[in-house]
């Protein structure tokens, strides 16, 4: 449980977020910064705009669930903002994996004094496999989130709905930006998913705290950069762990 818990995953995001402004680091940050504050900026001008008739849509005045909008309105606002800025953390990502790997690499080179093993210094060795691999872990996302998002209208169940959507969201945002240094070591995403696991408690701490700064304004816009920095040393802290163990 020592090397395995919530509180250390959290750590590794929250040096993540120290390591930011680290002087060598600021030239690799601007591309993810950039693309993260254009995603932003458009997924809450949509939501600002289009919540109230959304809402009016799901929660009817003159239906029977007028009665229960009280209790349900916030329920609804949660899960739409959950998905919404999910929607579009997945499409930064898209965009800004290829600049992700470049500075996971970059991070790994400062703390160990070394580049990853599969090290591709040129942008364009970098662009497919990592838009490849963004579009594997897309699939796993889908194939799992929608029946996830069904749960939301099976009443009774609905009401944990969220919270499992959190705990998908936090399990699903570690594998995610996992990916950028174990990729730059030639893992593959299944291979990287076996591994993952066996820091399941760990990864969860470090993917709910992503998940907390997407869902905080102006926060949110560092979160992408502060989430690979945070990967690769989360990589680097349990390299040892994750390499041993095969599940």
């Amino acid at each position: 449980m020592k090397n395995n818990n919530p509180f250390l995953g959290f750590g590794y995001l929250v040096k993540g977020i120290k390591m930011l402004m680290t002087p060598g680091l600021k030239r690799f940050l601007m591309v993810p910064f950039l693309i993260n504050i254009l995603i932003f900026a458009l997924a809450g001008w949509l939501g600002y705009t289009q919540f109230n008739e959304l809402m009016d849509w799901l929660l009817p005045e003159d239906s029977w669930l007028a009665y229960f909008r009280w209790i349900l309105w916030p329920l609804f606002a949660v899960t739409i903002l959950l998905v919404t800025f999910y929607t579009f953390t997945a499409v930064a990502n898209l965009l800004a994996a290829p600049f992700n790997s470049i500075l996971a690499a970059k991070v790994e080179n400062m703390v160990t004094g070394k580049p990853p093993l599969d090290n591709r210094e040129k942008l364009s060795e970098i662009i497919i496999p990592t838009i490849l691999s963004e579009l594997r872990k897309l699939s796993y996302f889908l194939i799992r989130a929608v029946p996830l998002l069904l749960l939301f209208l099976i009443p009774g169940i609905n009401l944990f709905a969220p919270l499992i959507w959190v705990l998908f969201s936090a399990w699903f945002l570690s594998l995610e930006y996992a990916d950028y240094p174990m990729g730059n070591h030639g893992m593959t995403f299944p291979q990287q998913h076996k591994r993952i696991k066996n820091v399941r408690l760990t990864a969860l701490g470090f993917g709910g705290g992503v998940t907390l700064m997407t869902m905080i304004p102006i926060v949110n816009f560092i979160a992408m950069p502060s989430a690979v920095i945070g990967a690769t040393l989360f990589w680097l802290g349990q390299k040892e762990k994750l390499m041993a163990e095969q599940v």
